[in-house]
């Protein structure tokens, strides 16, 4: 029997030798170390031996199957490093080209100029104060004085949340980042409700309105609101506050002029503007011809809103603003379209 395995290994081993690939090594495997092999059946046979003969018959049989196991493992070795130097010297891979760059992500350019915002409010005093998006109709309009029914409301057709109902303090989406003024005071005066402290902060926030969308609008926009409120403080100091802001935000050159407006929480109340630098003033679609593009509303703190924000009026007087970080981007780089911010176009986020 022992000459039986010299002669299976021997078989197996020459076979081996002929073999020139991975599926013809798979068919010797099967053929030469399978179950059905001739090496598999001597094991088999065994049990015909007598007790003094099986433990050396084992032991040349487990070494017979340890030799083609390695022989195969080796072949297998050989076929792979053939197969590499055949692809290289066929397929010409030319191994000396980089690879391909590493495709990494960044910040939207809209949270870019967000974040320019705040940094430039944040050197000029100013703390970052965060607010919920989804408000109560009395928060987002009634305590910043506007009533229902009133005409202004019209200026900001509102999302409400049909689960909310209609009642008389249904919930919506935030049309601005006012409701944030009255939070804050409240929170601010209630650590001293006799002597309330001064505020200085900044309320950055998406909000939301039902609004044609056009090449200046969208439905959904980015906002920074500003709110001082102290004593002997005077529309000066705003002005002062937002020329200061608009300079180094787009440089000492920027020219900004104020207009007389209308806001239910702000009394006086005014338009910002500068001058486009889409069309240096001469008149395009994005100003609508005028050479001048509004970036925010301001004015001074309406008497009521102090008082709903738990700021004595006699005593403390305030200035605010709401801003748009798009409406800054498309005058900081000549964007036509406030509409590319979201229109998640690879080819416009990738410039920024």
């Amino acid at each position: 029997m022992l000459d039986k395995l010299s002669e299976i290994e021997k078989t197996a081993l020459e076979s081996l030798a002929h073999v020139r690939d991975e599926t013809s090594l798979e068919s010797w495997r099967v053929a030469h170390l399978g179950r059905s092999s001739p090496l598999m059946t001597w094991f088999s046979d065994l049990g015909d031996l007598s007790k003094d003969e099986r433990p050396s018959a084992g032991q040349a049989a487990n070494r017979v199957k340890s030799s083609l196991e390695s022989a195969m493992q080796q072949r297998q070795i050989e076929i792979k490093s053939a197969v590499l130097a055949r692809s290289l010297e066929e397929e010409k891979l030319d191994v000396t080209l980089p690879g391909r760059s590493i495709q990494r992500g960044r910040l939207h350019p809209s949270t870019q100029q967000l974040r320019r915002v705040l940094s430039i409010l944040a050197d000029m005093g100013f703390q970052v104060y965060l607010s919920p998006e989804v408000e109560t109709d009395e928060m987002n309009f009634q305590l910043l004085n506007f009533p229902p029914h009133h005409p202004a409301r019209e200026m900001q057709d509102s999302l409400y949340l049909e689960a909310a109902g209609r009642g008389e303090n249904p919930i919506l989406l935030r049309t601005h980042t006012s409701p944030g003024q009255i939070r804050a005071m409240r929170e601010f005066a209630a650590t001293n409700p006799t002597q309330p402290p001064p505020i200085r902060i900044a309320l950055p926030g998406m909000c939301f309105r039902h609004e044609q969308i056009t090449a200046r609008t969208e439905i959904q926009f980015n906002q920074v609101e500003g709110l001082v409120v102290g004593e002997h403080i005077t529309f000066a100091d705003l002005k002062g506050t937002l020329t200061d802001f608009a300079h180094r935000m787009f440089g000492q050159q920027a020219r900004t002029r104020f207009r007389a407006s209308y806001f239910p929480f702000t009394e006086p109340s005014a338009e910002m503007d500068m001058e486009c630098f889409v069309c240096g003033g001469k008149g395009c679609p994005v100003c609508k011809q005028s050479g001048w593009l509004e970036i925010l509303g301001c004015g001074m703190v309406h008497p009521l809103v102090l008082q709903n924000g738990g700021y004595d009026p006699r005593r403390y007087t305030g200035y605010a603003w709401g801003m748009g970080p798009e409406r800054q981007l498309m005058l900081r780089y000549k964007i036509e379209d406030i509409r590319y911010f979201w229109g998640n176009d690879v080819r416009f986020l990738e410039q920024f």
